[in-house]
């Protein structure tokens, strides 16, 4: 008895060296469910988006689902870290709205951009191309992106329930009546709550609290079951293969595939950057041990997505909020993973979490991850001004990767203003002359 109960143990252990990372299983286990928990929206949005570029709803559910549990797969069991992964929220839309009903290409053709961005990601990372990327953004700036996203994810949380909403000059706040609203407010406070007295799953249990109360009010709706059978995915499974020959080599795929490499690579830099910053797994040069092996994950997810019929796949900002609840290993992501295995089954339950009980999650790892400010030199101008870009301009342009472009370009430049460039990188220059490139060549 006793045996059989020390194998799992011991098969965990000597895989996810959790002892090592300070950890147990019953935490990692935790850790998983709330990362999935606060990203399973992504399981109900990305269909939606994709839908209206005429691929079928059910099957982009599955794909999805799939797509996002390989990726997390090869996070965990290759790279060990606790970061999730899925289709990404902006990526899709763009190759909703701007590939196929802006430029009027089939989604088909966005599909096989997709996967010619896969295969150029598996490339650059095999080459250590990406890792090179990451290793020379300069520590401040590592810190800026951690605070950044925090600000970042909560500004998504706050407009993702209405709190803030378009009006006025720019933004205002919504209608702090509207039940709503005021469900998401009580389990902003019942979250904040559990977490200030130190309760172990806070993120967690406030999420089934405030489901469970905006159900018993009828401000949330009941589930429609607790299991069905998946959607098929035959009517998008390997349909890339059916994009026009002759539009994949134009000059249009080049710039397509462009932006979906730009937007996905410094996304999913400034997630594992900014996420690894906020848990001290940065050694003691600002670098990300085993950065290659987590940066595969992406791109075996992006092109193993764009197979089964979704668009790109990256790191999710989510994952911090795992984290947060102690996750330090690929444990958590694996149980990410099966996750999204089992939502194939149980897709009713898990569509029936609404926006009201994760918005709450996200504000506050906002809070969380925005305490790397702390560790940025605001006394000196040439590390402050490029780390105040970095951290206002993500949830201002509403994107990671161009919060990252302005602290890139402002911090070589202001180096150089200053007398101080031969402290910055060579790598750090080609950086930014690309991104200069980027907004000349492509906008």
């Amino acid at each position: 008895m006793d045996i059989a109960n020390q194998a799992p143990k011991g098969f965990l252990e000597r895989t996810f060296k959790l002892s090592e990372h300070n950890t147990d299983v019953k935490t990692e286990v935790l850790a998983g469910i709330t990362t999935f928990m606060t990203m399973a929206y992504i399981l109900v949005v990305n269909p939606m988006i994709l839908a209206d570029a005429g691929m079928d709803k059910g099957a982009v559910f599955v794909a999805t689902a799939l797509a996002a549990a390989i990726a997390t797969f090869v996070m965990g069991f290759l790279a060990n870290y606790p970061f999730a992964l899925a289709p990404g929220m902006g990526l899709n839309a763009f190759f909703a709205y701007t590939v196929v009903l802006g430029m009027g290409y089939t989604w088909q053709f966005a599909l096989m951009a997709v996967f010619i961005e896969g295969i150029i990601f598996i490339i650059l990372t095999f080459f250590n191309v990406r890792e090179k990327i990451i290793d020379a953004i300069p520590l401040g700036l590592k810190n800026a992106v951690s605070a950044g996203i925090g600000l970042f994810i909560a500004f998504i949380g706050l407009a993702n329930v209405g709190i803030v909403q378009a009006g006025g000059a720019i933004l205002s706040v919504g209608n702090l009546r509207e039940p709503l609203i005021v469900l998401s407010l009580f389990g902003l406070l019942v979250t904040a709550g559990l977490l200030a007295r130190n309760i172990k799953g806070a993120f967690l249990i406030g999420m089934l609290v405030t489901t469970a109360v905006g159900m018993v009010t009828g401000i949330v709706a009941l589930p429609s079951g607790f299991a069905s059978a998946p959607p098929s995915l035959s009517p998008i499974f390997g349909a890339f293969l059916q994009a026009d020959k002759a539009q994949i080599f134009g000059p249009e795929m080049a710039i397509i595939v462009f932006t979906f490499l730009f937007v996905d690579l410094f996304d999913t830099v400034g997630c594992l950057v900014g996420l690894a910053a906020k848990t001290d797994m940065l050694d003691e040069n600002g670098k990300l041990p085993k950065a290659k092996q987590a940066l595969f994950a992406d791109a075996i997810g992006t092109t193993a997505g764009a197979i089964l019929g979704t668009s790109t796949v990256t790191t999710f900002v989510e994952s911090a909020s795992g984290i947060s609840e102690g996750g330090r290993t690929g444990l958590t992501a694996v149980v990410t993973g099966m996750l999204f295995i089992a939502s194939l089954l149980f897709s009713p339950i898990f569509i029936a979490i609404p926006s009201q009980a994760t918005a709450p999650v996200l504000i506050l790892v906002g809070v969380m991850m925005a305490s790397s400010m702390l560790k940025i030199d605001f006394h000196d101008m040439t590390e402050a001004i490029p780390a105040f870009l970095t951290i206002v301009m993500m949830p201002l342009a509403y994107s990671i990767a161009e919060g990252i472009l302005f602290g890139v370009v402002s911090f070589a430049i202001i180096k150089l203003l200053a007398g101080k460039g031969k402290t910055v990188t060579p790598a750090l220059y080609v950086l930014a002359v690309l991104f200069i490139a980027k907004v000349i060549l492509a906008g």
